[in-house]
This record gives C-alpha cells, sequence and structure tokens, in this order.
C-alpha cells in the first residue's frame, strides 16, 4: 500500500448480491489535492466514499487514510465528511452540535472562528429543526470542518444552495487547500468541480474511465461545441458532417463537432430559420459526456 498518499485505495470492490457496485478501484490522493469524483447516478462513486469512510467494508481490496485503514479511529480522526443524505437531532442548535462534536476531536477547530468562516452566524442559536434546508446544509458543512480534518470528504455539498452560500462553501473548500488540507468531492455541477478542483476522476459502472488534471480532461475534447436554436431533431443533426455528439441544451442542442465550419455550413442549408447560435470551445461538461458516451447514447 501507498502509505504516503492521504487516500490510497487498492483494488477495492462492493458488490451488493449480484451487482457490482465498485469494480476493482486504484486511486490514490496526495496532500493539498482537491479531488472531483465524477460521474453519473449509479456509476458506484458513493458506494467508493462509503468505503473510504469505513462505513461499509469492501468486498475485496483495501483502503487507507493517512496510512491506516479506513474506519479505523486513527483514520476517522483525521477526516470530515458532508454526505449527501444526513440530518441531525432538531431540538439542538448548531452551536450545540458544533460544541459536542468538537468533543470527538483532538484537536478541533475554534467554534467562534468556524461560525465566522461558514457563515453561519444569523442562525448558529437556532433550533435545527426550524432551519430551511439551505441552512441544515450549511451546518452540515460547518460539522464536516469542526474536528480540523485532513482530509474532507463532500458529497454534492452545494445542493440546495443559493449562489452566495454556494460560493461561501467554495470559500472555504480553497481556504483548506491553502492549509494543506485534501479534499475528495462528488458534484453533479460542473462548474463547481471546475471551479476547485485540480483533479478530475471519472467513474462509470463501477470504475474509473478517465483520471487526469482537470485542464487535461478538459482537453480532450476537441473542435468545437456549436449551440442554437433549430427546427432539426437530435437523430437529424447527428448525422450531419463532422458532429460527435449532440444533446439538448435549454431550448435548443449543444453539439460538439470535429470541423465547425464544415457542421455549421450543412446545418445552416437544412435549416434557414437557426437561430441563437454561438461556437467555442467544448468545456468539462462535454468532456466528460464524451468520457462516458451519454451524449452519443442519448442522440441516437
Amino acid at each position: 500500500m501507498n502509505t504516503s498518499a492521504v487516500l490510497h485505495a487498492q483494488g477495492v470492490e462492493k458488490t451488493f448480491g449480484t451487482t457490482r457496485a465498485v469494480a476493482g478501484v486504484d486511486l490514490s490522493i496526495q496532500k493539498g489535492e482537491v479531488c472531483a469524483l465524477l460521474g453519473e447516478n449509479g456509476a458506484g462513486k458513493t458506494t467508493f466514499i462509503q468505503c473510504a469512510l469505513g462505513l461499509t467494508r469492501p468486498t475485496a481490496g483495501r483502503v487507507q487514510v493517512l496510512g491506516q485503514p479506513a474506519g479505523s479511529r486513527s483514520a476517522r480522526g483525521a477526516i470530515g465528511a458532508m454526505l449527501q443524505d444526513s440530518d441531525l437531532p432538531e431540538l439542538m442548535t448548531a452551536r450545540e452540535h458544533l460544541s459536542l462534536f468538537a468533543t470527538y476531536y483532538s484537536r478541533p477547530a475554534d467554534i467562534a472562528t468556524l461560525i465566522g468562516d461558514t457563515g453561519i452566524e444569523a442562525f448558529a442559536d437556532t433550533r435545527y429543526k426550524k432551519l430551511s434546508g439551505g441552512q441544515k446544509r450549511r451546518v452540515q458543512f460547518a460539522l464536516a470542518l469542526v474536528g480540523n480534518p485532513d482530509l474532507l470528504f463532500l458529497d454534492e455539498p452545494t445542493t440546495g444552495l443559493d449562489q452566495a452560500a454556494s460560493r461561501a462553501v467554495w470559500n472555504n473548500v480553497r481556504a483548506m487547500v491553502d492549509r494543506g488540507k485534501t479534499i475528495l468531492l462528488t458534484t453533479h455541477y460542473l462548474e463547481e468541480a471546475d471551479a476547485l478542483a485540480d483533479r478530475i476522476v471519472v467513474m462509470q459502472k463501477g470504475g474509473i474511465v478517465a483520471d487526469g488534471p482537470t485542464d487535461d480532461i478538459r482537453g480532450r475534447v476537441g473542435g468545437a461545441l456549436i449551440s442554437c436554436q433549430t427546427s432539426l431533431l437530435q437523430s437529424q443533426v447527428i448525422s450531419i458532417p463532422g458532429v460527435r455528439s449532440v444533446q439538448e441544451k435549454g431550448r435548443g442542442l449543444a453539439i460538439v463537432s470535429e470541423d465547425a465550419a464544415l457542421t455549421l455550413r450543412h446545418l445552416l442549408d437544412r435549416d434557414r430559420q437557426l437561430s441563437d447560435l454561438t461556437v467555442q470551445k467544448p468545456g468539462l461538461s462535454e468532456a466528460i459526456d464524451s468520457l462516458t458516451d451519454t451524449t452519443t447514447q442519448e442522440a441516437a
């Protein structure tokens, strides 16, 4: 095992009956990295994180956190986690929850400072049951930080948050990285992954299909992204020369083309009423779609 990595997984598999949720994952994350674990629902992301947290035991393989087995007391003391599905006792306030959780750790964060840094001062003394969904998520984020973790797991951290609250989470993540902390992030918001992660790992059907620096993953899709409103069907557009993939985007289509000029000539010839046309370089979303073949499947 790689004991120098903050998180190291080797040959991790997890099966539930005949379903193979995680299929032989090898992954090492180093100190100071923000690694985004991406993929469709059912790709195996959450199950892998549960194995890394020690919440479930792998069917095969091993996971270490700071050189210790996942789920061991020393590993638990070094991590923080904000899971997608979690809740807290309703009659306690955020401040009370933080004070209680702080007693579980040997070197917890200062509660007053943490409340200020995470922006929950306005409702820190309100009972949890009276908080909105977004406020509850912000309290859960603060609790993930209360142990001053070396490794932080964030599973869809900004779900239910408005833009200002999401930006506050992003700022806290960046501040942690500046202090040498390590982050493993899952998110369906690719803007979030693009803004925060310096490394992208893409999972599909329980395995890793891509792993590299964010810029490299983004750059795996060449050509151009054409966005437009058209009367043409996806099945018609996918047959146009140069088109690699097509998917719906709002009221129009997002088309990845290997030859933008050629594709545009055919689009304009076939639909004289084409409108809201933009051409730009493909981004992270198009790269992930290309790696997992989702756009091609949708257009077929």
